[in-house]
Order: C-alpha cells, then structure tokens, then sequence
C-alpha cells in the first residue's frame, strides 16, 4: 500500500497513527532438503571422467552451495596437487575407485607432502580433512577415484 493510500485509510479509521509499511515479499525458501542419490552422483562422475580423459586428468563440480558450505563432485585419474585450506574443512565420501590420500606433514609446493599420514580410500570410507591441513590424493596406474565433498566453512 503506497503512503497515501495508508493515510486515507488511516483516517477513514480514525486512527491517528500511520500503519507500518507492508513488508517486502519474502525470498523463496529454500528446501527442506536436497537429496542426491549415488546412480545420479555417478553418473555425473562419468562425465567429468570424459572432461578429465580430454584435461589434466581430473574434474570437479560444485553441486550445490549454502551459507556455510557446498557440496561438491570430485574425479581424479591422476595424482591432485597438494593444498591446503585454510578457512575450509573438506569432508570426503568416496563413491568409487579407490586412492591414497595424504595428509598433515608439511606441504612442499603443489608437488607433495613430507612427512604426513597415508590413508588408503575405498568405496564407502568417509574422511574429515581440518582446516589448515595440507592434503593430497594419490591415484596410482589406471585407477580413478570419485569423491563426494563436502567444503565446510570453519569460524576463523
């Protein structure tokens, strides 16, 4: 309601006040949950797996983003560089293949980490990697490895 229109009504009510303004319509909510199942997951693994053939041998989507996190698709047929970050802590769920992953240590550059812990990944295993801690997955001969990641914020 424009501000004329509210002061008429306001005196055709005998109300000696202004009415609040009508508020702004609401943003459209989001939804209560987002599902994504593993034969969809898959199949959108397969086409970064082509990406991947015809790139640098990996291919990562961001599936979703929130305020403080995102869910993201990761496939890699060769080794990741190793990173670090900083304000983000990486959940993985490996829906497929398997590797090595990598972590703590010190980083030495995008090549590798020294002295960290090896973790091997197969199918089902899930792994918190904390902010701040250098990682790295290793893909060994023909292998691929699909990772299901979740990127969670961290209170700095």
């Amino acid at each position: 309601m424009d501000r004329i229109s509210a002061k008429i009504l306001n005196e055709m009510m005998g109300v000696d006040k202004e009415l609040p303004p009508r508020p702004a319509p609401k943003e459209e909510r989001q939804a209560a949950a987002d599902h994504w199942t593993r034969p969809i997951l898959l199949e959108r693994a397969a086409y970064l797996g082509k990406l991947a053939r015809y790139g640098q041998g990996w291919a990562s989507e961001t599936i979703k983003e929130y305020p403080q996190h995102c869910v993201m698709l990761w496939f890699r047929s060769r080794d990741s560089d190793a990173e670090v970050s900083e304000s983000a802590a990486h959940i993985l769920y490996v829906l497929d293949g398997k590797a090595t992953l990598a972590t703590g240590g010190t980083r030495i550059g995008a090549a590798g980490i020294r002295g960290g812990t090896s973790h091997p990944l197969r199918p089902g295993d899930v792994v918190h990697i904390a902010a701040g801690q250098p990682y790295q997955l290793l893909v060994e001969g023909e292998n691929t490895v699909t990772c299901l990641v979740l990127k969670v914020q961290e209170n700095s």
